[in-house]
């Protein structure tokens, strides 16, 4: 059995949570970049050159690169060999706390979510997701996300007789319904099967993966590739300009379901897709 310390935690969850504010993911930024030099729009280009600026200068000035510093999604992937010295989520929370307060990073959660609506003025607590693994590492992915961008996700019990149109009416419902709002280009995660539940977090861990990877069944593979096409051909493009970059990239993840559904996720992210990871 090996031992993790709680102290470890909160320093390295206190330090992805400013690292992810302060430093666009390499694929982001890349993506980003490639986006401008295939832009045709010259308001569209300009739009891209600012972001790509803005990315920039937080990374050097060690600043936010966008002033709403998010909810703090985490992702946890833990051993069924390891053992915290203490509780984990509240070591989660603690780092959050932290890492916050000296990020200089804004607070935007509120503890009631309907009546009261009282900042805790500390961004905790933290939605945090747990998948028990065989090993004895820790893996915590931590994903800061403003909700200009998550007010735009939906999700929809589709019928299994929608069938294959229906997903893609869907998305592109999403897309459209999201517009400018979205502060796009956009980052897209589509969450396809399990339940109500589970497809909202298929499609958050999608939004997080690589720009480029693929889902591993190349009917999927060959969807995503269709739907970010159909998508960039909306005309939305980078903040509502206009232009052919509406989307960086849209990853699917799938999970067996019931025989009588079909739930679909969208989770959209603006460009500042951020997520930051550390094994221990």
């Amino acid at each position: 059995m090996r031992e993790i310390s709680r102290e470890t935690i909160i320093q390295e969850v206190k330090r992805l949570c400013m690292e992810a504010n302060y430093i666009l993911p390499c694929d982001v930024s890349q993506a980003l970049q490639k986006a401008y030099i295939n832009e045709d729009s010259k308001l569209s280009q300009q739009t891209l050159s600012i972001l790509n600026e803005n990315a920039k200068m937080a990374k050097q000035t060690f600043s936010p690169i966008c002033q709403d510093t998010g909810m703090v999604c985490v992702f946890v992937e833990i051993g069924q060999d390891v053992h915290v010295n203490g509780s984990l989520a509240e070591a989660i929370h603690e780092g959050v706390r932290q890492g916050y307060a000296e990020g200089y990073l804004r607070k935007s959660v509120v503890d009631d979510p309907m009546f009261d609506r009282v900042n805790t003025k500390d961004n905790t607590p933290a939605i945090i997701h747990y998948d028990i693994v065989a090993g004895d590492h820790l893996k915590i992915v931590v994903a800061p996300k403003g909700f200009g961008s998550e007010n735009m996700s939906q999700v929809k019990m589709l019928k299994p007789s929608d069938g294959i149109q229906g997903v893609k009416d869907f998305v592109m419902k999403v897309v459209n319904d999201a517009g400018p709002n979205a502060c796009p280009p956009m980052v897209i995660g589509v969450g396809i099967g399990g339940s109500f539940d589970h497809v909202t977090y298929l499609a958050k861990k999608a939004m997080l993966r690589d720009i480029g990877s693929h889902h591993q069944d190349i009917r999927y593979h060959t969807l995503e590739d269709e739907l970010l096409t159909k998508i960039n051909q909306t005309g939305i493009g980078p903040a509502g300009y206009g232009g052919k970059t509406t989307a960086l990239s849209l990853n699917i993840e799938t999970y067996p379901t019931h025989i009588a559904g079909m739930p679909v996720a969208v989770s959209i992210c603006c460009h500042v897709a951020r997520h930051k990871e550390v094994i221990l």
